[in-house]
């Protein structure tokens, strides 16, 4: 049960981040190790205080970039989670929009820091799904645009989570078939 918590929370964090111009983005996979160990998800009660663990966001939710977005469209993303050959099964995979308040949240998620939990504006925008036993997923209805598919991973060989992240286009009506696997 808990095998799903780093991924949906890593899922959320990433809700709405830009690490690039948008415009034709390079076809990259991004490997994260991080790890078993996380605190639950927390809403933040008190500003100045952040679960241990976590890194503060510096960037505030710019609800002007969000207001922008569509949240729902007509393309459709299905693909497969697989590390060292192995499925990812039972594992979440979110597709979040790219924007400038994750930009943040991705460039320490790459470091293998944790960040806090996503505004829940934000998180509005992100489609999430889990896969099937031989780790295939398939999301529908969703908004033309840039955005973040992730998903995560077990490696047996060292106990430790890995996610993996590609950033991809899509354009309205458009079918896209992603590998997330190394």
């Amino acid at each position: 049960m808990k095998a799903w918590i780093p991924v949906a929370l890593l899922g959320l964090t990433l809700s709405g981040c830009q690490m690039m111009e948008p415009g034709p983005p390079p076809e990259r996979i991004e490997v994260i190790d991080i790890g078993d160990e996380r605190p639950p998800a927390v809403e933040r009660a008190d500003p100045d205080r952040v679960a241990p663990g976590r890194v503060a966001r510096q960037v505030a939710f710019p609800e002007r970039e969000y207001a922008s977005l569509e949240r729902s469209g007509s393309a459709a993303i299905s693909g497969r989670l697989a590390l060292n050959g192995m499925p990812g099964a039972g594992e979440t995979v979110a597709v979040a929009p790219v924007t400038t308040y994750s930009a943040e949240a991705a460039e320490h998620a790459l470091a293998g820091r944790a960040v806090e939990p996503a505004d829940p504006r934000a998180r509005e925008f992100t489609h999430t799904t889990r896969t099937d036993g031989n780790g295939h997923f398939s999301l529908q209805g969703l908004p033309a645009g840039e955005f973040y598919v992730m998903g995560s991973v077990v490696n047996p060989g060292n106990g430790q989570r890995q996610a993996i992240i590609r950033q991809v286009s899509l354009r309205n009506g458009q079918r896209l078939e992603v590998n997330l696997s190394r």
